[in-house]
């Protein structure tokens, strides 16, 4: 995970904000000076309301980006079972019930064992008590776990509310456009599936952490629409990523032609996964 306090984010920011802050007090500043008394101060009232406004949305995501990094530097210490276990009451402790940052984090920890149990700590984030953004990444964690379950129906009624467009963020883009994909081809809209996910190359480097999810997507769009090339070739990537990813092709309500073809692909390679992996970014 990434530093959100890196100096670079930081400054990029502060300048945006910078600028925008000057070219208003200058506008109602020009516009002032053609006014008479009180007028004039009502008029530079505004940049001022609106630098305040702007100075405290700083304070907040300076806050949030420090929230972030705390959470990051926990989960990256976790490597074994005891470290997870000692993550997750870390995160339980030193952090806010509602901290949207810890919340994902302890889903994370938790799906590796029980994804009902991390279904369950997404779910008590309050849609409508989060900016949008942070509730679409909460519909797309918990509608990539319904589909892992074989969910389709409550993980579709998720993504139909996720807005791709409210995301700057490419890998964030891609990892909420692979699970909108997956839930739309295995409802029944396939090709808008493989339209979405043709927006995106899984091969950059910047999707190096979310190649999976996106072959994946596209393995299922090209299932149903009976495209045994781009079906193909999409599991062969996930298995020279790890074999273990075919696993969860193997479920009943998988796809029968992806259930054959990756049966086939597990049996070429003489090797069975003891246990399917599930590739997330939460």
């Amino acid at each position: 995970m990434p530093d959100p306090l890196a100096g670079g984010q930081i400054k990029a920011m502060l300048t945006r904000l910078g600028l925008i802050a000057l070219g208003v007090w200058i506008l109602f500043g020009s516009i002032s000076a053609f006014l008479s008394s009180p007028w004039n101060k009502v008029v530079l009232a505004v940049p001022a309301l609106l630098t305040v406004v702007g100075v405290g949305l700083v304070v907040w995501t300076l806050r949030q980006a420090k929230t972030a990094r705390g959470v990051a530097s926990i989960l990256s210490n976790v490597e074994t079972d005891e470290d997870r276990k000692a993550a997750l009451a870390k995160l339980s402790t030193d952090f806010k019930k509602g901290d949207t940052a810890a919340v994902f984090a302890r889903a994370q920890l938790e799906l590796q064992d029980d994804p009902k149990k991390a279904l369950a700590t997404l779910e008590s984030i309050d849609l409508s008590k989060v900016m949008a953004p942070v509730a679409d990444e909460a519909r797309g964690q918990r509608a990539m776990i319904h589909l892992t379950q074989g969910e389709v129906s409550q993980a579709r009624q998720l993504a139909d509310n996720i807005d791709l467009s409210r995301h700057q963020d490419a890998r964030t883009r891609a990892m909420l456009a692979s699970v909108v994909a997956e839930a739309w081809a295995r409802s029944g809209d396939a090709k808008k599936a493989t339209e979405t996910l043709g927006l995106f190359d899984p091969e950059e480097r910047t999707f190096d952490q979310i190649r999976p999810q996106l072959y994946r997507a596209m393995a299922y769009a090209a299932a149903y629409e009976s495209d045994m090339g781009a079906m193909r070739k999409a599991l062969r990537k996930l298995l020279n990523i790890d074999i273990r990813l075919l696993g969860g092709f193997m479920m009943k309500k998988t796809h029968p032609l992806l259930q054959k073809e990756a049966k086939k692909l597990l049996e070429q390679s003489g090797q069975v996964p003891k246990k399917m992996v599930v590739q997330r970014r939460v």
